[in-house]
């Protein structure tokens, strides 16, 4: 099975996430997408399954930092476009495993995920 977590490094949550799947023998890639960005493609997958409302992180200070002509009148696209810009807005981690999505971190999720 191919598990791929996407967020930043030096994120808590990431590391909370990284120190779960490795406590639970649970094999992982990690995609930097600061780093290393993130395509368009993911995002519509993403936004498809999970709904650009919860992919796109509002609580982050990336997204506050936005004037609120920025922030005002959202749609998928809009939202899509700001994440490719400033892959910081994207809500951490997403998780690729066994078909599906989950965004966010919720020990209780991936234990049922991976039980």
């Amino acid at each position: 099975m191919t598990v791929t977590i996407y967020g930043i490094k030096n994120c808590d949550t990431m590391k909370k996430t990284r120190s779960w799947l490795e406590a639970n023998g649970v094999d992982y890639s990690f995609h930097d997408y600061k780093a290393a960005g993130i395509d368009r493609a993911h995002l519509e997958t993403w936004c498809d399954a999970a709904g650009w409302e919860t992919v796109l992180n509002r609580a982050g200070t990336t997204f506050k930092k936005l004037d609120d002509g920025q922030k005002a009148d959202l749609t998928r696209e809009k939202a899509i476009g700001l994440m490719l810009e400033q892959p910081s807005m994207i809500k951490r981690p997403v998780l690729e495993a066994k078909g599906r999505i989950t965004v966010g971190f919720k020990p209780e999720t991936y234990q049922t995920l991976f039980a």
